[in-house]
């Protein structure tokens, strides 16, 4: 099936409906204005292609057999930065339309809705608890001594770009999301332990970074963006990771050592892209679309792992984790991969999760929690790869063997 970018195209009112109804995959307190303000700076293309591609799929044997045992607080602290994939509630109290701090979002997790675009728990409070740490805070909710073992700074709707997400008003572009963490190494310089020790304890801790897809989803799909008019999909992606290398070259210089940086899924699949079409395929447009993305990030990592003393990059691929559960659901337990568990309308993607909307009783044998966004099984199944998985998905090393490295 081919997709065409046209049917992107809403009339006006229903356009302000899905806005307000919708989640983006975000910036605390603060609002971002003007979505169709002046392109980023001029294209510098990423050089050195990325090695030869992954080996072929292995179907792991037992995916949902006990996870590795925690590690032994080896790693300080978790800090995350990220869209509403990996969001935990900073845009709860800001003047956003991308929330999801209502039933039935939290369903299955113990403290109910929280802000996580989740019927659970999300790949980064997998992660956490395969590290030994607690659930992270959210930056928004943090305080005290809780900043000493991490902090989630995602946003919903948020992207690399400053102005992705304007749709949906407020959001915390990962510019902000960088400069909050700066404001958390000011309040941790002010307890006790000293510069040396606080450096030591950053550089010690993991750094999760997952940007990109409302780059896509949020701006570059958008009717009312310039962005598909300006660049082909090469040029996206490389002014996308051009902006990236930037920003995580900032969170370098700011004490980092040990990055985690996910690639993006086979966006082409979710059901809100799949409910724009009638022959419930996924749009190998988009899918194709994303690549340069990935192909670009996978080049950044040896770069930057080359470039920055000390530092040590490592990607996760996304798409290559989803396509081994979408090749293999009866081995994960999986019987509905095209529909979102919460959700209206053809896939139950046209609209996402609503206030009240009963779910899906069967939530572990869906793939899509709703619209845009995995159920806490597949979370966590993504965090147990990403932990101890091979090279197919972790790449040069997992997290499990970034956290050993001293």
């Amino acid at each position: 099936m081919a997709f065409h970018f046209r049917r992107l195209f809403l009339s006006s009112s229903l356009l302000a409906l899905v806005l307000q109804l919708l989640h983006g995959v975000s910036s605390q307190l603060v609002v971002v204005e003007d979505p169709v303000a002046a392109p980023p700076p001029p294209l510098v293309v990423v050089e050195d292609p990325v090695a030869a591609p992954p080996p072929p799929l292995v179907v792991v044997e037992d995916p949902v057999a006990a996870p590795p045992p925690p590690l032994d607080g080896s790693v300080p602290a978790l800090f995350i930065f990220g869209d509403s994939l990996i969001d935990n509630g900073n845009n709860n109290n800001i003047p956003s339309f991308a929330k999801a701090n209502y039933f039935p979002y939290g369903i299955d997790f113990n403290a109910g809705p929280t802000g996580r675009f989740c019927n659970g728990l999300t790949m980064v409070d997998g992660i956490a608890q395969l590290l030994g740490l607690p659930l992270v805070p959210a930056y928004s909710e943090a305080t005290g001594d809780q900043v000493l073992r991490g902090v989630n700074y995602a946003s919903a709707a948020a992207g690399i770009l400053p102005d992705t997400g304007g749709n949906f008003v407020g959001r915390i572009p990962f510019d902000q999301q960088i400069h909050n963490f700066e404001t958390t190494l000011d309040q941790v310089g002010s307890k006790s332990g000293g510069a040396v020790t606080i450096a030591d304890s950053v550089a010690r801790s993991l750094f999760f970074i997952g940007m990109g897809s409302n780059d896509y989803l949020n701006n570059y799909l958008m009717p009312n963006f310039p962005t598909r008019n300006q660049y082909n999909a090469q040029q996206f992606g490389d002014l996308l990771v051009q902006q990236y290398t930037n920003q995580l070259t900032r969170l370098y210089n700011l004490g980092g050592r040990k990055f985690i940086v996910s690639g993006l899924g086979r966006m082409g699949c979710i059901p809100s892209i799949l409910a724009q079409g009638t022959e419930g395929k996924c749009s190998e447009e988009v899918n194709q679309l994303v690549l340069p993305f990935n192909t670009n990030v996978k080049t950044m990592i040896t770069n930057l792992n080359q470039n920055l003393p000390d530092a040590k990059f490592i990607y996760l691929d996304t798409a290559h984790m989803v396509e081994d559960i979408t090749t293999n659901p009866a081995v994960y337990g999986f019987t509905t991969l095209d529909k979102g568990c919460c959700g209206i309308g053809r896939n139950r993607g046209q609209i996402t999760c609503l206030p009240f909307e009963t779910p899906c009783p069967n939530r572990d044998q869906y793939l899509f929690w709703d619209a845009f966004h995995p159920t806490e099984k597949v979370n966590l199944i993504m965090a147990k790869k990403a932990f101890s998985g091979d090279r197919t998905v972790a790449f040069p090393i997992n997290i499990q063997e970034l956290a050993s490295l001293n």
